[in-house]
């Protein structure tokens, strides 16, 4: 059994890493050992995250995905959550997050069967429901953001994120290049969204 421990941050000016030495202490509390850290910024309302999905396939039956929280596992629509819950079971990969207690008891092997079907059960329940409240969240800063944005505008005082040229212009080069997306993004710390707007943009361009 190897835990592999997941990061994540939602914008590139962030950092995923910021959790780690509360993962790595949680873990050292049970006598686990980190196998591996999969980081990255991207945001939970989507399933386009390469590292969570890099973690998923080096996973054997009875790994622990490790979380800070349920919601650096997902902000997602209900549809993609279920997504996401099949695939982890089918891997048979057990979810631990510090902020699921009946979680903890996935560090340790189950008891007797009914225990543990018991707990899996119960541990689940907690995981829809702290999805579903990452979700919540995620939907009201949205429509709170568009809601300051429309006032602003109406007050003519918005005027939106200004664009780092010097950082895009970087990006459009390693993408001239052929650096791979993974590549610009742990260099750059930007997201993939923001490769592909610039993609899109020197394709339009060429």
């Amino acid at each position: 059994m190897f835990t592999r421990a997941y990061l994540r941050a939602s914008a590139a000016d962030q950092d995923a890493n910021r959790a780690r030495d509360q993962l790595k202490a949680f873990a050292a509390e049970r006598g686990l050992k980190v196998a591996a850290w999969y980081a990255e910024n991207e945001s939970g309302a989507t399933l386009a995250r390469p590292e969570l999905f890099r973690l998923l396939a080096d996973c054997a039956p009875g790994d622990i995905l490790l979380v800070e929280q349920v919601d650096r596992l997902s902000r997602l629509t209900a549809g993609d959550w279920e997504k996401l819950k099949a695939e982890i079971a089918a891997r048979h990969i057990r979810v631990v997050a510090l902020d699921l207690p009946t979680s903890w008891m996935m560090t340790t092997a189950n008891g007797d069967e009914f225990t543990g079907r018991m707990f899996d059960a119960i541990n689940n329940l907690m995981l829809d429901m702290l999805a579903a409240m990452g979700r919540k969240d995620y939907e009201d800063r949205r429509r709170r953001q568009a809601q300051g944005q429309a006032k602003a505008k109406a007050e003519g005082r918005y005027r939106g994120r200004k664009e780092d040229t010097k950082r895009n212009a970087g990006i459009a080069t390693m993408l001239a290049d052929g650096n791979p997306w993974n590549a610009i993004q742990d260099v750059t710390g930007c997201s993939r969204a923001t490769i592909a707007k610039i993609a899109k943009r020197a394709k339009a361009a060429a």
